[in-house]
């Protein structure tokens, strides 16, 4: 794939070439869910769309170049309030949705991150 890549840089208002600093290196960091409560539409939007960009940088630069990191908020104060209502553990509460949610990116036809740190 030997095509320009261009993203709109909200900065300057402007679509722009993308060019990585490295192209033997490429980083992607992305907010994944907080696991509080079963996944929605509003979790699915990023995952297809990062997902997509993921392999047009991979198909661009290689698939050894890309590392794309989406996090899992495990620990934050929905989550906490959620496991008291469920009267269930935090742990149980974020072990279930995120298996719910890995089960809708497989369904997405997503591909998994390169790294998923919680």
């Amino acid at each position: 794939m030997n095509k320009i890549i261009n993203f709109f840089n909200t900065l300057s208002n402007k679509k722009e070439q993308f060019a990585p600093i490295n192209k033997h290196k490429i980083g992607m960091y992305v907010c994944g869910p907080t696991v509080y409560d079963d996944p929605h539409i509003g979790n699915a939007r990023p995952v297809v769309i990062l997902d997509l960009l993921f392999k047009v940088l991979k198909c661009k630069y290689g698939s050894k170049a890309v590392t794309y990191i989406r996090n899992i908020t495990d620990v934050d104060d929905k989550i906490i309030q959620s496991s008291k209502d469920r009267k269930i553990s935090i742990t149980k509460l974020t072990k279930e949705i995120t298996k719910k949610f890995h089960e809708d990116c497989e369904y997405l036809i997503c591909e998994s991150p390169s790294h998923e740190p919680r």
